[in-house]
């Protein structure tokens, strides 16, 4: 009877640890999984914060005229004399071809 006993209680014990390293990989599965549910999330954050970056980037550096440059140019261009047309060039009309054969401008 004594060794019955035995019998039983090593199987017993034998199913309890069984029990116990089933729960322990149950639980260690149910970790990794959370492990990499939250490391796919702290990914996408990642990115979202990435792409947040990039927006604010572009809307600081956004590109604006320069108007200071633009007067400039134009002042400088003032200053080199007579304005032009493209019909005219750079020098502009040529006033002895304005005279029609007269004294006066009018051709009188």
């Amino acid at each position: 009877m004594a060794g019955t006993v035995l019998a039983v209680t090593s199987v017993f014990s034998a199913y309890q640890g069984y029990k116990q390293g089933q729960e322990q990989k149950k639980a260690q599965r149910k970790a990794q999984e959370n492990q990499r549910r939250m490391n796919a999330e702290a990914k996408q954050r990642r990115k979202e914060a990435s792409d947040r970056a990039d927006i604010q980037q572009n809307k600081a550096n956004k590109k604006k005229a320069e108007v200071s440059a633009l007067s400039n140019k134009e002042e400088q261009a003032a200053m080199a004399g007579p304005a032009g047309t493209m019909l005219t060039g750079t020098s502009g009309v040529d006033p002895n071809k304005l005279n029609l054969g007269g004294n006066t401008l009018l051709g009188g």
